[in-house]
Order: structure tokens, then C-alpha cells, then sequence
């Protein structure tokens, strides 16, 4: 019988697991503190050679448990497939995929390949020639390619079997027993399933050899006090004006905001501080004496905005949070649990808000998923509503002046300057001296703002012109304006539209243009060599409860009324389509010569 591990032991650091130093300073870089329950184990067993069997729902931080010390086995010099990871879908092959490459930042001259079903096989076949060292694939292309004789599995020395229940309710059975049948007699495997049904059973006691046993019991119910929200947002640019715009509006106690980082703890605290706002960083390089007197602070009210990791927020119990920030998406559903579960407490009111880039989508509804609710998008306020809450605060400002302090000094100016100044009436004084008050920064924001990747105007009615805009980082592209069959009445956002077209074709948005939202439609900017099968993947895309029927904006279907319209630029990056740099480079010297750009497919 296999031995069987609990999971009580008590938490460790990620550099007391005997990880290379190449991999750990990753680590340190993503902001990676200390490993999560089926991180600690399964690396431990792993690195020490052991085949493992971990039983631990999606969103646990499961593919860096075997992601990690499977790396530090492989050998740069050997330039063949040392890693094999097997996943039920392409999804799932593409994100484990940039997980290992993220991980492996610090092995120079490591390359990684995701093979699935439903892209060409020269694209995978001219990597696999120049020698990859790991493989993540869905069953069926993988076995296609060992067939074939294109992959190679002389030198294996690891295989992962991720997600084996999914793959076993999707088919895949008889496909991962013939795969794992042509792998290296000499290997160790790790197999992962969220439950273990017998014919997984049966798979483990056939292929692995006296398997370690790593079951983890997670923390998934959230409570039902706490009000969860998620905001699209981009860099860390739109992450702060998005931050600072949600505090402005925002009625609150007090609030926790969560980062991935150290330095961020104390870079956002300072942005915050400088607009004004009354907040504290904590991490774990802060002495304990200033941590408990910034706590301390934190409790009474001198301090209403506490930015801090996973690991210096642990143990963190105040009363008065009503609010949490994930500015930085948790590592696992886990975290996310444990985070918002600051607040919502002894059945009083919490509000939890998630940023959430478009690459970081699998990771929302894996949460959702996991927690088995459903996460609303945020909108976030208008000029309009920020305006008018700065002006109500403007006027309260000058009520609890004239209330509580001593302005006879003032007064006394005041009075003095209108005297040898007759000619300027009171009001342009108090006017004045407000601005001064104000400083540089203006007290309104312009009805017309850049806003996450999109443009917000005031629109009249008219007809759409159907030319496209250049792109702005690509003007030599040539693009085509698209209407879609969903608008204001359906309730679109532009990052609706923008989502939907960048994962479901999976267009890297680096190449979609503008977007802009009528009554009755809308219309997105696309390349116009946009092959003809993405055009008909988008044609069945519902966006809203309805399908975008896509099709080529002409003077003929661009008549609407556009009561207020909604436009913008993509600005996130995403996998699919894509220039290579040196296709770019390629791209300006055939702009140059008065070639067209060519699109190519990613790896």
C-alpha cells in the first residue's frame, strides 16, 4: 500500500524545501513567500524521487507543487523532452504551460511546448525538431506525436498526469494509459485528480511505484455576508487609477488591500498617502515593534487603508475591516477564501473587489468554481460620479472649516485685500483661494477619459464611419471595422466585447482596435487578415445573453441611434495571434519596403 501523508505539518518557507537557488529567486520575484499545504508536501516528495498522488481541488496551487522540483531535475545540456505533463484540455495545456516557463525564468536556454488539438502540427513540429525540454499537452495530440515518432520520450524523466478525474469524465482513458504505457520504465510520475475514482485507482497502482499520498482539505466556503465583485483591469497604471477611483466613491471603515509583493506593500501605500488617502503598508520585512503599533493604529482609526501580503496579514483580526482588495490575484482559490475572510465577520456586512487581468480569467472561475459563487463585475464610477462626490466633499470641506477652526487671520486678509481691490467681488476671492487650496490637481476630471483600455464619450446620433483606426503600435496593420449585434440595450460594456473576442478566439488584444458601443450595436476594429475560421468562432460568440453575428461594418448596416457611445483601445496581450519580435522586426523592414505585415500563430 502507498504511504499516505497528512497535511497538519507546520508551514514552511519555499527555501526550506531544498529548491535550487535559480528557482527560489523566481520566487522571490513573483512575490511567492511561503508554499501552500500540497506545495510543502508534494515538493518535498518530488525532489526527493518519489512518485506522488495528490488529491487537491483546482485552484490549490497544485502546478507549482509539481511544476518546481520537476524543474530542478531537468538537464539544460540534454536538449530533448525531460518533462511530460499530461491535461484534459487546451486551456488547461496553455496556462500549465506559461506557469513552467514563468517558473523556469532563471534556467537560461530552457524552452517549454504546449501541443493540443486544433492547431497545425508544423506549428509544434518545428519546436519539437529544435528540442524542447518540457512537454505539456492534451492526451490525444501527445499521442499522436509519439506515434508519429515527432516526440521523442528517450530521455524522460518526469510525467504528470494533471487533473486525471476531468480527463477520465472527458474520455481520455484508454489515451493516458496507452501514453503512460511508452514512457521510460525508469521515471517518476505525479498524478493529480480532485477525486479518485477507482478507475484512477487502478491507473495509480498499475504505473506509479509506492506512491506518496498527499490529500488536502481546502477552505472553500465564503460567507454569505460578504458582497464579492471583480474588476478588469491592465497594468499596474490602471490598477492604481482603478484603486484610486473605487476609494473615492466609496464609503468605508476600514480596508485591507492585498499584493503579491513586498515592494509593492510600500509603493502603493506611498501612491495612496499622496492622494490623500490614510494608509500603512505591512510585510514581512517590517520589525514587529512598528508592525504591532501600525496594527494598533489600524484598530483605533488613525489608519483606514492597510496594504499587505498573504503572509504579514496572517493572524490579522480587526473588527472594523469592511472592505478587502485583491489588487493582486491570490496564487489559489485558498488564498482568495482566506483573504476576503477578513472581513464579513460575526455576521456584519463585507465587500470583497478582485482586479483581474484578461490572462487571469481561468483563475476567476476556478474561484468561482471552487467557492460555488458567482463573482459580479464591478463597474466602475463615471467622471460624473467621482465629480459630484468630490464636490460634496468640497463643500463639506469648507462647512467643518468654517466649524471648527479660528479663521479671524484670514478673515482680516480677506477683508484687507477686497478694500484696496473694490472691483473684485467676493465670490472670485473665495474662488481664488480655493484654487490655490487645490493645488496643481485639478478638483474635476474631464467628462471625456481614458479609462482602462477604453474611451468613455457623451454621443448624438449618427451614422458609424466604416473605416478602421490604425492601431496605435502597429499603424502599418490594415484593419477592418466589424459590427456586432449586441449594444447599450443589451447592457455591453466594452470590456465585455473585449474579453469575450480576446479569450474565446484567444486574438492577443495588442491587435484589436477600437471598440464602441451603440444603442443597438457595436462595432470592434480587427486586422483585416483575420483568417476566416476565428471570423466564424466570433460569429457564435454570446456576449450579454446574445450572439455578436459578427460581420464587416459597410455603409450599409452601420445606421444606428447612438443616444451615448462607448469606445476604445485594447491594451492587454493574449496568446493566440501574435507577432513574434522578430516577426515586428520583420514587419517594420517590410513596412518599410512596401511589404504587408504577415500574421503568425504563437507556439
Amino acid at each position: 500500500m502507498p504511504d499516505n501523508q497528512s497535511s497538519n505539518e507546520p508551514q514552511a518557507k519555499f527555501s526550506d524545501l531544498g529548491l535550487s537557488d535559480s528557482i527560489l529567486t523566481v520566487l522571490v520575484t513573483l512575490g511567492y513567500e511561503t508554499p501552500s499545504p500540497i506545495q510543502q508536501e508534494c515538493i518535498r516528495h518530488l525532489l526527493d524521487g518519489k512518485d506522488v498522488i495528490g488529491q487537491a481541488q483546482t485552484g490549490t496551487g497544485k502546478t507549482a507543487a509539481f511544476a518546481l522540483p520537476l524543474l530542478d531535475k531537468i538537464d539544460l545540456n540534454i536538449n530533448a523532452p525531460q518533462l511530460l505533463i499530461l491535461t484534459p484540455t487546451r486551456e488547461l495545456a496553455i496556462q500549465v504551460s506559461e506557469a513552467v516557463q514563468t517558473y523556469a525564468r532563471g534556467m537560461k536556454g530552457f524552452h517549454v511546448l504546449p501541443i493540443y488539438g486544433g492547431q497545425s502540427y508544423d506549428i509544434q513540429l518545428r519546436p519539437l525538431k529544435r528540442g524542447v525540454h518540457a512537454v505539456v499537452g492534451t492526451p490525444g495530440r501527445v499521442m499522436d506525436h509519439i506515434k508519429k515518432g515527432t516526440l521523442k520520450l528517450d530521455n524522460l524523466k518526469s510525467f504528470v498526469l494533471d487533473e486525471a478525474d476531468e480527463m477520465l469524465k472527458m474520455g481520455f482513458i484508454d489515451d493516458i494509459k496507452w501514453v503512460m504505457e511508452h514512457i521510460p520504465e525508469q521515471r517518476q510520475i505525479a498524478l493529480f485528480s480532485a477525486t479518485m475514482p477507482s478507475v484512477i485507482k487502478k491507473v495509480a497502482e498499475k504505473f506509479l511505484s509506492q506512491p506518496k499520498i498527499v490529500k488536502i482539505k481546502t477552505k472553500t466556503e465564503t460567507a454569505t455576508t460578504i458582497t464579492q465583485k471583480y474588476c478588469m483591469v491592465g497594468g499596474l497604471s490602471q490598477k492604481l487609477e482603478a484603486l484610486t477611483r473605487i476609494l473615492e466613491v466609496t464609503s468605508f471603515d476600514a480596508m485591507i488591500i492585498f499584493v503579491r509583493t513586498k515592494t509593492l506593500t510600500v509603493e502603493l501605500a506611498e501612491k495612496l498617502s499622496a492622494r490623500g488617502f490614510s494608509a500603512e503598508a505591512i510585510n514581512g520585512d517590517i520589525q514587529q515593534n512598528q508592525r504591532e503599533r501600525i496594527i494598533n493604529n489600524y484598530k483605533k482609526g488613525k489608519i483606514d487603508i492597510l496594504i499587505a501580503t498573504d503572509v504579514a496579514a496572517r493572524g490579522l483580526d480587526v473588527e472594523r475591516i469592511s472592505h478587502v482588495v485583491n489588487y493582486d490575484i491570490p496564487q489559489d482559490a485558498e488564498s482568495y477564501v482566506h483573504r476576503i475572510g477578513r472581513t464579513g465577520r460575526a455576521g456584519r456586512k463585507g465587500e470583497a473587489i478582485l482586479f483581474i487581468s484578461n490572462r487571469e480569467r481561468r483563475m476567476l472561475n476556478t474561484i468561482e468554481r471552487v467557492t460555488r459563487q458567482k463573482i459580479d463585475p464591478l463597474e466602475l464610477p463615471t467622471a460624473k460620479i467621482i465629480n459630484a462626490k468630490r464636490i460634496e466633499t468640497f463643500k463639506q470641506n469648507i462647512v467643518q472649516i468654517i466649524s471648527n477652526q479660528d479663521l479671524t487671520v484670514f478673515e482680516k486678509l480677506v477683508s484687507e485685500f477686497q478694500t484696496e481691490n473694490p472691483d473684485i467681488e467676493v465670490s472670485k476671492i473665495s474662488s481664488a483661494l480655493a484654487f490655490i487650496a487645490q493645488g496643481s490637481e485639478p478638483l474635476l476630471i474631464s467628462d471625456k477619459m481614458q479609462s482602462f483600455g477604453r474611451e468613455q464619450t457623451q454621443g448624438e446620433e449618427k451614422t458609424i464611419s466604416p473605416e478602421a483606426t490604425p492601431l496605435k503600435n502597429h499603424p502599418q496593420i490594415p484593419m477592418h471595422r466589424y459590427r456586432i449585434d449586441v449594444g447599450n440595450n443589451n447592457g455591453v460594456k466594452p470590456g465585455n466585447i473585449l474579453g469575450a473576442v480576446a479569450n474565446e478566439a484567444e486574438i492577443d488584444s495588442e491587435y484589436i482596435g477600437a471598440i464602441q458601443i451603440f444603442d443597438n450595436f457595436s462595432t470592434i476594429d480587427l486586422p483585416n487578415e483575420m483568417p476566416s475560421e476565428v471570423l466564424e468562432m466570433l460569429q457564435k460568440i454570446v456576449v450579454c445573453g446574445k450572439r455578436l453575428n459578427m460581420a464587416q461594418l459597410t455603409e450599409k448596416n452601420n445606421k444606428a441611434i447612438t443616444g451615448g457611445a462607448k469606445s476604445g483601445i485594447g491594451k492587454r496581450n493574449f496568446g493566440r495571434k501574435k507577432f513574434s519580435k522578430n516577426r515586428k522586426r520583420d514587419d517594420d523592414r517590410n513596412n518599410r519596403r512596401g511589404k504587408k505585415p504577415k500574421f503568425s500563430r504563437s507556439r
